[in-house]
Parts: structure tokens; C-alpha cells; sequence
């Protein structure tokens, strides 16, 4: 079975979903044996969380309860995730706690970049939660951040993962020509599911960003990554394949919708090892350079040997 590990330490009366509380709780599914995940505990492991506890950080990692955590902080690999712990938003499939959040500290660029040279990161992560309470949605101090780590990390690679900034005029710019080296934002489901496990977002805005990266800086790489098991056709899946193409996205993620929390949207269906590896092969058929699908893909996994891999696909495709 796999192992949803929260490695937060809450207290016993926080509530970080107060919007579900009143939703019926779903039936969870027993796990298939393809969904298995050592539990954290290494050196390596400790000394990463060390040094995000000391710098006052919040990981993705930890506040989604991503199953592939012991594996990525024994490595040295952390997504960090900036502009709080409390998201705007109130996504059925995320973990990350919803609320009203605190205002933005204006010190954490600074901290981030330290993070990163301290950990000695040859590539970083960099997430947020959405902040709808802000004018810019936080797409400033995003970039910000970014500057930081540049000057106090030059040598470390730089990919975020970014909100849709949805009604935040020129936020999108803001990030683009803070010239990350790769430009994540994710679709998440199939369009038709949108307001039922992403009610706060649209589709064919996020679909926008991607596209608005690719027109503003052709050279940034863009990457974007879906959800299955949530009730989605093989035939939805495809489409969303060629709108992030048409789009000009160049690394898709596709992995299993694992649900936090009885409260949470529901599994529809745990899909095979099989079904992702045909998913891969229909992605790279329709020209992306970079595919990653299986149960435990997630948007940040292996994001390090990704990159150098996505860096050598374009070199090769521009040989031919």
C-alpha cells in the first residue's frame, strides 16, 4: 500500500480545510501494490528539513503530503514553497491549507536564496500558494525570489511552478521576465472536470500563461502536468495533450491523483503502470521533448536529471 506521510506537525484542533467540512466523506480505495513508497529517515533526509525548518521555509513536499518525499530529501531535492503556508484557493485534490494568510514577508527572498546555497542545489524548485488577496497575486516577490537565488546560488538552475494569476493584469510578464529556466504551471485535470476539482481556476487561462511564456521568451522551457484518476477519458487526456502542444509546451507530467483526505475529491480509479507508459508513448508521438508518466510522477520529481534531459532534447532536436 502506499504511504501518505505527513511529516507536519499540527496541532490536533487546525483546520486546513474548513471549506470541506461540510462535504460528505468518500469511500477510499484500497491501493494497488504499484503505489509502494519508503518511509523518510535518512542523514540526508534530516539535514534537508533542518535547513528549511532554520530559515523559517514551507516545502511543497510537506504541505501537499507528496508520497515521493523520502526519496527527494534523501537527494538533496526540495521544492520550496514561497508567500506563505495558506492558499486563496480551495482545489478539491490539494492538501495545502485554505484561508485568509498572512501578509507577504518581505525578508523570504533573501532566506530562499540562502536555502538554496546552503543546500547546495544544482537545480530548485520553486512554488507558491495562490494569493488572490494581493494586487500583483505575489508575481513581485515571486521574482524576487528568483533574483535572490541568482545572486546568492548563480550556479543552481532555476524552475518554478507557479499560480495562474487569473485577473492579475501584467502579473504573467513579471514572471516570464524574471527568465526562470523552466516555466511550470499545471493544467491539473481535463477541462470538463474544472469546476468540480478546480473551482477557482479556468482552463483555457492557464492554458493562456504557458502559450504567453512561449510568445514573450521562446527559449524558456514550459512544462505543465495533469492528474489521472479523477474520472477523466483517455480521450480528454489526449485533447489536453494537444492544447498543451499547440500551446508550445515542451514537458508534460502525467501521474495518479492520490486523495489526501476523505473530505478530499475522490479516487474514480487507480490507473495502471500500463495505461501511463501508453500515455508516454502518445505524448511523445505528438512532439514534446520531455515526458514523465507513472502512478508517483509528480510536477517536481526528479525535476534535476529532468532538466538536464529536456536541455538535451532540444540541443538534439535542433541537430537534426
Amino acid at each position: 500500500m502506499v504511504t501518505l506521510i505527513d511529516t507536519l506537525q499540527r496541532k490536533p484542533s487546525e483546520l486546513r480545510h474548513p471549506e470541506k467540512q461540510n462535504r460528505p466523506e468518500s469511500v477510499v480505495l484500497k491501493k494497488p501494490d504499484w503505489l509502494r513508497v519508503k518511509a523518510p529517515g535518512s542523514g540526508q533526509y534530516n539535514a534537508t528539513k533542518d535547513i528549511v525548518r532554520s530559515k523559517g521555509l514551507h516545502t511543497v513536499c510537506e504541505e501537499a503530503a507528496c508520497p515521493n518525499i523520502g526519496e527527494c530529501w534523501s537527494q538533496k531535492h526540495a521544492t520550496l514553497m514561497i508567500m506563505g503556508d495558506t492558499c486563496t484557493r480551495a482545489c478539491a485534490f490539494c492538501n495545502v491549507k485554505t484561508g485568509l494568510p498572512q501578509p507577504l514577508d518581505p525578508e523570504e527572498p533573501g532566506k530562499v536564496g540562502l536555502a538554496v546555497q546552503q543546500m547546495g542545489l544544482n537545480h530548485v524548485v520553486i512554488t507558491s500558494v495562490d494569493r488572490d488577496d494581493v494586487a500583483d497575486g505575489g508575481a513581485a516577490h515571486f521574482a524576487e525570489v528568483v533574483r535572490q537565488i541568482r545572486i546568492q546560488a548563480p550556479n543552481t538552475t532555476i524552475e518554478i511552478l507557479t499560480p495562474d494569476f487569473l485577473r492579475k493584469d501584467g502579473a504573467a510578464a513579471v514572471m516570464i521576465d524574471a527568465k526562470p529556466d523552466v516555466f511550470n504551471h499545471n493544467l491539473e485535470t481535463v477541462p470538463r472536470l474544472y469546476l468540480k476539482i478546480r473551482p477557482g481556476a479556468r482552463y483555457f487561462h492557464s492554458l493562456r500563461l504557458l502559450q504567453m511564456v512561449k510568445e514573450r521568451d521562446p527559449e524558456q522551457f514550459t512544462k505543465s502536468g495533469i492528474m489521472v484518476g479523477l474520472g477523466e477519458t483517455k480521450e480528454e487526456v489526449m485533447q489536453v495533450m494537444d492544447d498543451m502542444r499547440s500551446a508550445g509546451v515542451d514537458f508534460i507530467t502525467i501521474g495518479q491523483y492520490l486523495q489526501p483526505t476523505r473530505k478530499h475529491a475522490a479516487i474514480d480509479r487507480f490507473v495502471t503502470p500500463e495505461e501511463f507508459k501508453a500515455y508516454e508513448a502518445i505524448a511523445r508521438a505528438k512532439g514534446f521533448l520531455m515526458v514523465s508518466s507513472s502512478p508517483l510522477t509528480r510536477s517536481s520529481h526528479h525535476a534535476g536529471d529532468d532538466f538536464a534531459r529536456l536541455k538535451a532534447a532540444r540541443e538534439a532536436q535542433l541537430r537534426r
